[in-house]
């Protein structure tokens, strides 16, 4: 491939990236895979024998990120609120390979006591873990709390993440693993509020306080990689996109209805995560990714974020998951 022709194709992509209703729908997939500077597929079996767990795995971009990794080898954790749902999908990915290919273990990623008993369980359990998808997702529409706390979405975003990764560090590290959290490109409209992340100040609003938590993920990303990188870890974000989700027509119904054309689907959303999971060369870690390129995390000048503001942040998320601040 010439040069003036690689140049063209990540013209292309930047220029789909930039229009958000083109770069985010089905069409923008569709037009990027087809590029020259696509990466490759996976190769089958890419994943074969490794541990990889799934939060939120019983439905959407979770279901579909369970799916692709048994597809290619791995066996998969299904970390789930809900453990009868949970057997279901494990009962599904079995019959399709033909063999037991996922392990459910209950965890509510929003209330940090579950956590860590999974971690400790999962520890106990001396199984090795070489991936770790943080896609757990909620959008209430009302102000909700965790058992702790904390404000639902940042409890489940931000906090969950934060204390399962720093508890699963020994067989994580030991693996050499990629993390990776799923974030959703509505944080782009937000700044971080590292003055109020607990969303006290005025009226609440699910769809805002939603996209803060995944501000708040994707500005910490260099301050996660560079705390487990160490130990020989990985840590990525991705996002979707806009796809045909349960999450997404039931929580924001009317978005859902005018782009139901040009939605993608659940596969297409959550490929990305599988590809950063099994990508040879590993990709550097610490940044936000969509349709397999890392992406800018902000384009507004209202939403670029100082340094002291992530420091208040990770001073904060440190705290309230229980961790030790600097």
């Amino acid at each position: 491939m010439s040069e003036l022709l690689a140049r063209v194709a990540r013209g292309v992509d930047t220029a789909l990236d930039r229009s958000v209703l083109l770069g985010y729908s089905r069409i923008g997939y569709a037009v990027r895979r087809a590029l020259p500077t696509w990466p490759a597929d996976l190769p089958a079996g890419a994943l074969s024998g490794t541990e990889i767990a799934v939060t939120g795995a019983t439905s959407g971009l979770g279901a579909a990120t369970a799916t692709q990794l048994v597809a290619l080898g791995a066996h998969v954790h299904l970390v789930v609120r809900n453990v009868d749902k949970g057997a279901e999908v494990a009962a599904s990915l079995a019959a399709a390979a033909g063999s037991e290919t996922a392990t459910v273990w209950e965890c509510d990623l929003a209330d940090l006591a579950s956590v860590r008993d999974f971690a400790d369980r999962f520890v106990a359990s001396g199984q090795p873990m070489h991936g770790l998808v943080h896609n757990a997702g909620a959008l209430p529409a009302t102000r909700s709390e965790s058992a702790q706390g904390h404000e639902l979405t940042m409890a489940l975003h931000l906090l969950g993440p934060l204390a399962m990764t720093d508890a699963l560090a020994g067989p994580l590290g030991a693996s050499r693993a990629r993390v990776v959290l799923v974030t959703s490109g509505g944080m782009y409209a937000q700044r971080l509020r590292a003055d109020d992340p607990e969303y006290l100040d005025g009226p609440y609003s699910g769809a805002t306080a939603y996209a803060r938590s995944k501000r708040a993920q994707v500005e910490l990303l260099p301050r996660l990689h560079a705390r487990w990188a160490p130990l020989g870890m990985s840590v990525y974000a991705t996002h979707p996109g806009w796809a045909a989700t349960p999450g997404v027509t039931e929580s924001i119904p009317a978005f859902a209805s005018v782009t139901r054309p040009i939605l993608r689907d659940a596969d297409a959303g959550a490929e990305t995560t599988t590809w950063l999971l099994g990508a040879s060369p590993r990709p550097p870690g610490g940044g936000l990714w969509h349709d397999r390129r890392e992406r800018p995390t902000t384009y507004l000048p209202s939403t670029r974020t100082t340094e002291r503001e992530r420091e208040v942040m990770w001073r904060w998320a440190l705290s309230a998951a229980g961790l030790p601040t600097p």
